[in-house]
């Protein structure tokens, strides 16, 4: 497998005639922006902006990075990237497990889907071919059924499969994709994407494979230190000492709480008091931990599987009580039995949705009930766990309410004539850090590109200490180039594709190195920065092209107007104004819009 031959096998399937031709990524491209993320972008905008995402039009893509695959830590990761049906902007989403290493080592860097099959099928792939096979068999099962199908129609043995459930095919807006190892291209509606496309699943058969790079020596002295980074015990990816590794990412919620910036009652409160230890990572480990698994080349393990012991889902094994799902269907719903919270995570992975926006969701429907705004006989009370589970089965098979809320919260809010009441940003639902508490993350949720998302710029790796970047999570000054500052350096990463967790160790410099030695070229920390710059403009151009104007980085008011209540945050607000000025000096942009003359300096035009 030789690395600096990223980009030149490139799948292009078109579904809707049933054939595929290999062709070589532009090489300009690859220089350009990376892979994955970045590449997978540059595919979208030559589709074109305008596309409707549940058309036959819209373009789905499945791409690799040049160090996907590799000996790299942590380079078990590919992105999805789509015109999301859920927010109408570029999305993209990454998987973890080994599914995109097994992509790689089958001979392909990206698979590029475009049009749409007559009749359901799965991509079968092997050996540097690919054929599209008949999946009616598989077509209305969960995903964890259709795994189990093709495991025993190929062996379990270096086969992955990555599939949609009910919801993709039901086209639930925020429908995700999930593999064998419930590993999940979560957010931005990917899965319904897919579903529109009648593509039920991707089954890749691969053995692994060497890297081939051009000096192997300075290849185990780069990797080594950045390992060494990962394994140093100041970090919290320290393996089975680190915060991340013994409690997985669910380490966060007693410390969120404690700041004032969880969000709890569809984020009306910034806290869930003594309730949050039920439901957090500690809590977990002590209670319900059974396994640890981990991904291709990944010393830290943050994954956590877990078995509910007694109550109504005893016996149920899953994988994984994840911070922001734990929060979504957790505080956000009042809710403090944390074997709910597994029960319906699990439904997630089975039926295919973003658990986020689903906990959003049901978080906006108990206040619109709580307010007497929902029609009658369709309520959902506060923390009524039973019926979240029953709605959640509704929700992905499109059944009475959970029609309505398959739309998403934003869209179903507005149906009821009360938008104000979805905590959501251009379409798509916050995560689990409350902007009054934690000042840079309400404004990376405002400038993300693809909705509301904390994974742009993890900026609450600064603000909570995780990592050596000293600032104050209730100061909004200096927020405009910190928030830059993570966007850039994340779209670099998400682009070789390394794991969003690797910059709680690694930096500009570990990319930089790791990068130029895999392709055999000089390249330094300043070109991973302007790079990443490059690729997130690249994104927002898209998004302007798509209909994105001035104006559409915005909070929900409830983050803006009405201040924290709770401890850590108390009386504080979102200045999200002020920190907008700020930002767009640092991007030069206008109002959210990328100028022609930005363009042309990165090079996008």
């Amino acid at each position: 497998m030789k690395l600096r031959e990223f980009g030149r096998n490139i799948a292009h399937i078109d579904l809707t005639g049933g054939t595929w031709q290999m062709k070589p990524a532009p090489t300009e491209w690859v220089e350009k922006y990376i892979g994955a993320r970045g590449l997978g972008v540059r595919y979208l905008l030559e589709n074109g902006p305008e596309v409707d995402p549940l058309s036959p039009q819209n373009r789905l893509c499945f791409m690799n990075g040049p160090l996907t695959g590799s000996e790299a830590s942590m380079s078990g990761r590919w992105a999805c990237v789509t015109k999301s049906p859920l927010t109408h902007t570029v999305t993209d989403s990454h998987q973890g497990g080994w599914s995109a290493a097994r992509a790689r080592w089958a001979g392909f860097d990206g698979l590029v889907f475009d049009g749409r099959s007559e009749a359901p099928v799965y991509a079968f792939i092997e050996d540097g071919e690919i054929s599209l096979r008949d999946a009616s068999e598989v077509w209305g099962q969960g995903i964890h059924a259709t795994v189990r199908f093709f495991q025993e129609r190929y062996g379990a043995k270096n086969l992955s499969v990555n599939a949609i459930g009910p919801a993709g095919e039901n086209c639930v807006r925020f429908a995700a994709q999930v593999n064998e190892d419930d590993r999940a291209f979560g957010r931005g509606g990917t899965g319904a994407v897919a579903g529109s496309k009648n593509l039920k699943a991707i089954v890749i058969r691969a053995k692994q494979r060497k890297s081939d790079v051009p000096d192997s020596d300075a290849w185990k002295t780069v990797r080594r230190q950045a390992l060494d980074t990962i394994r140093d015990e100041a970090n919290i990816t320290s393996p089975k000492k680190g915060g991340l590794s013994v409690y997985g990412t669910n380490v966060l919620m007693n410390v969120t709480n404690t700041i004032g910036a969880l969000g709890t009652r569809n984020s009306q409160l910034t806290a869930f008091g003594d309730k949050a230890e039920l439901i957090s990572g500690e809590y977990v480990e002590q209670n319900l931990l059974v396994g640890n698994p981990t991904c291709h080349a990944c010393p830290v393990a943050c994954k956590k599987e877990v078995e509910i012991k007694d109550g109504p889902w005893a016996g149920l094994k899953m994988e994984s009580v994840e911070y922001e799902p734990a929060w979504s269907l957790g505080s956000n719903c009042d809710n403090a039995n944390v074997a709910s919270v597994a029960k319906i995570i699990d439904q997630c992975n089975d039926l295919g949705m973003d658990p986020i926006e689903l906990g959003n969701a049901f978080s906006m429907w108990m206040e619109a009930t709580e307010r007497g705004w929902v029609p009658e006989g369709q309520g959902l009370a506060w923390g009524d766990e039973l019926a979240m589970v029953a709605l959640t089965e509704a929700i992905a098979v499109r059944e009475g309410t959970g029609d309505a809320l398959a739309e998403g919260p934003a869209r179903a809010a507005e149906a009821i004539g009360h938008p104000e009441i979805a905590m959501a940003v251009k379409g798509q639902a916050v995560a689990a850090y409350d902007p009054r508490g934690l000042k840079g993350m309400g404004l990376g949720y405002a400038t993300s590109n693809r909705g509301a998302c904390h994974l742009r710029a993890y900026v609450a790796a600064a603000e909570l200490g995780v990592v050596p970047i000293e600032t104050d999570p209730l100061a909004w000054e200096g927020k405009g180039e910190l928030v830059k500052t993570f966007q850039d350096l994340h779209a670099f990463s998400d682009s070789l594709d390394l794991c969003k967790f690797s910059a709680f160790a690694e930096g500009a410099e570990e990319y930089a190195a790791q990068y130029a030695t895999a392709m055999g070229i000089t390249f330094g920390p300043e070109e991973v920065m302007l790079t990443g710059e490059r690729i997130y403009n690249l994104e927002r151009y898209f998004n302007n092209q798509a209909g994105m104007g001035k104006g559409s980085d915005t909070l929900p008011a409830r983050y803006t107007e009405e201040p924290s209540t709770e401890a850590g945050s108390k009386g504080h607000v979102s200045e999200l104004a002020d920190m907008l000025k700020e930002y767009y000096a640092v991007r030069e942009w206008e109002e959210g819009v990328v100028p022609q003359a930005k363009l042309q300096a990165l090079g996008i035009v």
